[in-house]
């Protein structure tokens, strides 16, 4: 890949399969550089590794780039890194490894993955092992660079809250207690595992009880983006978390389809008592 006339914009095009294709973003005038933040790319392929550490750097952050798995759990083992944007597919140690690796750890990195088109079992796994979030190749480079943005917001969000200090009451419903100070559910006497993502999200439905929203909602309220085409995002988010909350996913009992418009969180009393 040859980039000239940097910084002026241009378009760079990127072939192949596991590659992408958009332009470097140029930022609007007299917008300012966010908060310099502490990224590391890792991906295989060297041409989409430089275009996207390129972006990344042009919008203020430090950008370490790694094209090798085993390499990339080292650099984590010496240097703590804000948010790790993660191809699954690497020589040396794959991205699901490294995944769960980081999510043994503290302190929290935010993780955001790169899947090929074809690799739904490994969105799905990457998921369980508690990536934040993913984006399926190809993909807009200014995509990526707003899910970076998102996501930093996201735990930007939750470091503040957490050092505020404030003990936020528990949400119950029915047999369902969600902590958000812990960050934990139980159903009952069960504790439910949860991936980040899907812990805000439930956090989010329950603490507006009655209200529907929309997909783009969702995606503007929880991830923080709201983008015509990744509704399905949330529909993949609700599908799991409703297979760990609900007895019978096929009849939820707390996350409600509205049909033709989203989803809405079941009202305490239209909770439905199921033995156990």
């Amino acid at each position: 890949m040859k980039v000239e006339g940097w910084p002026k914009p241009i378009t760079v095009m990127v072939l192949g399969e596991n590659e992408c294709v958009g332009p470097v973003v140029d930022r609007p005038k007299g917008e300012a550089m966010v908060t310099d933040r502490s990224i590391l790319v890792v991906e295989d392929d060297e041409d989409l590794a430089n275009l996207v550490a390129l972006n990344l750097r042009d919008v203020g952050h430090r950008v370490v780039v790694e094209h090798n798995g085993r390499k990339a759990l080292q650099r984590t083992e010496g240097e703590t890194f804000d948010l790790v944007v993660l191809d699954l597919t690497l020589p040396g140690v794959d991205g699901l490894e490294i995944c769960r690796q980081l999510r043994s750890r503290s302190p929290y990195t935010a993780i955001l993955m790169l899947t090929a088109r074809t690799t739904e079992i490994d969105r799905v796994l990457g998921l369980e092992m508690g990536a934040d979030d993913y984006l399926t190749k190809p993909f807009s480079v200014r995509e990526l660079v707003a899910r970076v943005k998102a996501l930093l917001r996201r735990m930007e969000a939750f470091a503040a809250r957490r050092d505020s200090g404030d003990d936020l009451p528990p949400i119950f419903c029915g047999s369902m207690e969600i902590s958000p100070v812990e960050r934990s559910v139980r159903l009952g006497d069960q504790h439910v595992d949860l991936t980040a993502r899907e812990f805000d999200l439930l956090e989010f439905f329950a603490g507006h009880p009655g209200r529907v929203y929309t997909r783009a909602q969702l995606l503007d309220h929880v991830w923080g983006y709201a983008h015509e085409g990744y509704e399905h995002t949330v529909n993949t988010h609700i599908n799991r978390l409703r297979g760990k909350i609900e007895r019978d996913p096929s009849k939820p009992n707390f996350i409600i389809t509205v049909w033709g418009v989203g989803y809405r969180f079941a009202r305490p009393e239209e909770v439905k008592e199921l033995p156990s």
